[in-house]
């Protein structure tokens, strides 16, 4: 009770004094010229990639449809330095998933690398993603203030002091109603308050790993912007950006800055939300896109994202009137840089990445074993995929000396896909990198049954959303997406014989799951629960027994369309 306290007045008074630096500097100032050029610099989901990503993420579709290679800290340090440069009015931004699902010269030290990145990049503040929590509320708060912990020792540097600059969240609360951390910032620009309010998921407590934020709740976007918005307002900050870490898919493929979106919660929030704010940089869904949506007062007002990975800097380069304090709308121009690799790379972040790289190497290069075809995540009929069912026959392996009869895993942990050739302990953890723990649970075939028919449901938005889990070897069924929602599964079976749904399986999953996440509830109604290693030795002792392992089939889900 006393660290909420404690909390909670700080919360407070840095709001006030951020407010009340705002009040007295922009007066002095108010009058000088006509008006002030701001360039506005963000980036977003970085996860901990310190050196250039690899496999699909290690290039950006161009306008024209090619390919160029992208990304890597140093690369991103050295387009945020030239983009400064060429506009001495600049703030920078994340926009969440700093880390978490990071890489691993990031993971193997607890993430302290890339705070450290951020740190020497000197952004301005950043969003609170749904993965800065992955690891639960504690860790994110040692993070963000320091320090190090029997759990995680400082193996990076001899010592932690956490981040230097605010992470906010305007609709994240305790459950009981207090601020869990800053809503909102405000840089003073030549005189002028430039705020930044900063918006989680609403649905982070489905998508995280619910034990570990089981006091945190995550209202709507729109409320805690518009809320926020008239904060600001109120104390004469006219000049406002939303970090929000939600984000939509284009229709199509496109360049940096095309605009192909025509549906989805970032889209949806950016229609509804104040007309006070005058930029949204989103992230959330990796994806490019640079678009103008109207506010509810029909003005336009920029929407964008920069993929993902330090592959781009999305910037708006935006004009504030003096005498209103307010930006000129119609006067915003905005674009994606593509973070290429024809640029000297900056030499302190450079030097930062390679020493994370030179101590996680020897284990990073290890060979695990070899592919004789590519895995990957795509799904088949909208269901399997050979990735997905290669992860959970390497769980159901792993969970086998707990009695492990059927293994089921998310999809959203598998980020990704496997090219053949020899697989190293590196690409295996970019296939698994939360280091989730595997359990082994006991379900009747009824909880199983009412699992699987989890994977459809309604999201916050309305629309229905479907997760389907990836099954083992020797578990099959059939999903008809024709029937109602909450009968669309039939003929379960295991090694061809029918499931009873009285009677008692042995289920392996990730603790994930195991706790509800992603909204199947149902595995919380188990019993007789026993650790079975991690998802990631899991992957890597499939490999390691069973080399050269090939791609299995996609059969063990029958789909009715």
């Amino acid at each position: 009770m006393t660290r909420r306290i404690t909390r909670a007045c700080a919360v407070l008074a840095a709001s006030l004094l951020a407010i009340t630096a705002t009040s007295l500097s922009a007066v002095a100032t108010a009058q000088s010229v006509n008006t002030l050029s701001v360039r506005l610099l963000a980036f977003n989901d970085l996860h901990g990639s310190l050196l250039p990503p690899e496999g699909e993420r290690s290039e950006i579709m161009q306008a024209d449809g090619s390919f160029t290679p992208a990304g890597g800290a140093a690369y991103l340090a050295a387009y945020v330095s030239q983009l400064r440069s060429q506009a001495p009015n600049s703030l920078l931004y994340s926009v969440g998933d700093n880390w978490g699902a990071s890489a691993l010269e990031s993971s193997m030290f607890n993430d302290e690398p890339t705070v450290e990145l951020l740190n020497r990049m000197q952004i301005n503040a950043s969003a609170i993603g749904n993965h800065e929590l992955d690891k639960g509320l504690a860790e994110f708060h040692r993070l963000e203030s320091g320090g190090c912990s029997a759990a995680n020792a400082c193996t990076f540097s001899p010592s932690f002091s956490g981040t230097n600059f605010p992470l906010m969240a305007a609709n994240m609360t305790y459950a009981d109603g207090t601020p869990a951390t800053l809503p909102f910032t405000v840089n003073m620009v030549d005189g002028i308050p430039f705020g930044v309010i900063a918006i989680a998921p609403s649905n982070t407590a489905q998508i995280v790993s619910p034990d570990g934020i089981a006091d945190l709740r995550f209202g709507d976007e729109v409320e805690a912007i518009d809320r926020t918005a008239d904060i600001l307002d109120f104390f004469g900050v006219k000049a406002i950006t939303v970090l929000l870490h939600r984000g939509d898919e284009p229709d199509r493929a496109g360049g940096p800055n095309d605009c192909n979106i025509t549906a989805g919660p970032a889209r949806d929030i950016a229609l509804r939300a104040s007309p006070k704010v005058d930029v949204i940089f989103t992230a959330d869904s990796h994806q490019q896109y640079n678009c103008e949506f109207p506010d509810p007062a029909g003005n336009p007002r920029v929407v964008m994202q920069g993929a993902s990975h330090g592959r781009i800097v999305s910037v708006a380069d935006v004009t504030i009137d003096r005498n209103t304090r307010d930006v000129v709308r119609d006067q915003t121009s905005a674009f994606n840089q593509i973070v290429t690799h024809d640029i000297s790379p900056d030499s302190e972040i450079q030097a930062l990445s390679d020493r994370a790289w030179k101590t996680a190497a020897e284990v990073a290069q290890r060979p695990v074993g070899t592919l004789t075809a590519a895995l990957t995540r795509d799904h088949i009929a909208g269901a399997e995929s050979t990735l997905g069912n290669l992860v959970a026959d390497g769980q159901l392996a792993a969970g086998g000396a707990r009695g492990a009869q059927i293994a089921l895993t998310n999809p959203g942990g598998i980020r990704e896909d496997l090219s053949p050739g020899v697989v190293t302990y590196r690409q295996a953890h970019a296939v698994q990198p939360f280091g989730n723990s595997l359990e082994v649970l006991s379900v009747t075939g009824a909880v199983l049954k009412e699992a699987l028919e989890q994977q459809f449901q309604y999201s916050t938005e309305g629309s229905t959303l479907e997760r389907i889990l990836a099954p083992s070897n020797g578990f099959t069924y059939t999903l008809d997406r024709t029937a109602p929602q909450g009968s669309r599964i039939s003929e379960m079976r295991l090694n061809g014989q029918n499931i009873g749904p009285d009677m008692v399986y042995r289920v392996a999953v990730n603790k994930f799951l195991a706790d509800g996440g992603d909204g199947f509830t149902a595995l919380r109604q188990s019993t007789e629960t026993t650790g079975a290693g991690t998802d990631l030795d899991a992957l890597a002792a499939l490999f390691t027994a069973g080399s050269p392992v090939s791609p299995p089939p996609t059969d063990r889900i029958r789909v009715i369309d």
